[in-house]
């Protein structure tokens, strides 16, 4: 029987608990999956209780995706290169961390978007976060030839793209050079909490200069389809939505503790359904 977690601070409407089970279910594998809400203060004691815990492996989200690192006995290449974890797992080498965030959101992309994926493709990331990070990592991994990032403080757009290996071709744009050029790229993805529930009214820019066909995502899915999603949907965009990466990245995290091949799909209409309290 898995005995599975998340921890992370607050956690309490996190829809982890209902994708895991799902998967356990698809799969015909017994087990548990627990939300493990730790205090920042007691971030390192709680940790090291969960070694006695028993776990076969759990999740991680904020604030502690870099906080968990040096307590783990080894990261996979995408996670040492982000400098962040997102998922744990218990092998015979220690506690091993792993990043499927942005593996997560290209996979998803792929799904329903594969024309995209070309050596001439252009892709626009507003904001320059931890969800940013991992997504310009995978993003520069997959066909994509250039791969933009815009911010409010242009240095983080920089220090982000100085900070990650990469085989595409990026700039630094502050978000008003990337509102004037929005028609030059292929895919455009807002990573920040802009838009997000109670603040569903918001947006980190205006969409007046994209162009019909392009596809636009976003990772905010609370709301499921965000003012900039129905902003750029009367504009004739191709949209993706932020539970279908949230679902996938999950999927890559169960892959990796039980060494199944769940199918995503299978699970996305009733996901979407969950989401919208059908």
């Amino acid at each position: 029987m898995y005995k599975l977690g998340l921890i992370g601070h607050p956690i309490g409407h996190s829809m982890s608990p209902w994708i895991h089970e799902k998967l356990m279910e698809q799969q015909g594998i017994e087990g548990k999956y627990e939300l493990l809400e730790i205090q920042p203060d007691e971030f390192g004691e709680k940790v090291n209780l969960l070694k006695e815990k028993g776990l076969d492996g759990f999740n991680v989200t904020v604030p502690y995706k870099e906080k968990i690192i040096p307590y783990l006995d080894g990261l996979d290449e995408s996670a040492r290169h982000l400098g962040a974890v997102n998922t744990v797992h218990h092998t015979d080498q220690g506690w091993i961390g792993y990043n499927t965030d942005g593996r997560g959101f290209v996979h998803s992309l792929k799904n329903r978007f594969p024309d995209i994926f070309h050596n001439n493709a252009k892709a626009l990331l507003l904001g320059s976060g931890g969800a940013a990070r991992g997504i310009f990592e995978a993003l520069t991994r997959s066909d994509i030839a250039r791969v933009d990032i815009a911010n409010r403080t242009i240095k983080r757009a920089e220090d982000l793209i100085q900070d990650i290996p990469s085989k595409a071709y990026s700039s630094p744009l502050t978000l008003e050079q990337a509102k004037n050029t929005l028609m030059d790229y292929d895919l455009i993805v807002q990573t920040t909490t802009v838009g997000m529930n109670p603040d569903h009214d918001k947006m980190i820019v205006s969409l007046d200069h994209l162009t019909k066909g392009t596809v636009v995502s976003d990772i905010v899915y609370r709301p499921m389809k965000t003012k900039f999603l129905n902003e750029a949907e009367k504009r004739g965009a191709r949209l993706h939505f932020g539970h279908e990466m949230l679902l996938q990245q999950a999927v890559y995290a169960f892959q990796i503790w039980t060494d199944t091949e769940p199918e995503s799909s299978l699970l996305l209409n009733e996901f979407e359904q969950k989401l919208k309290g059908v």
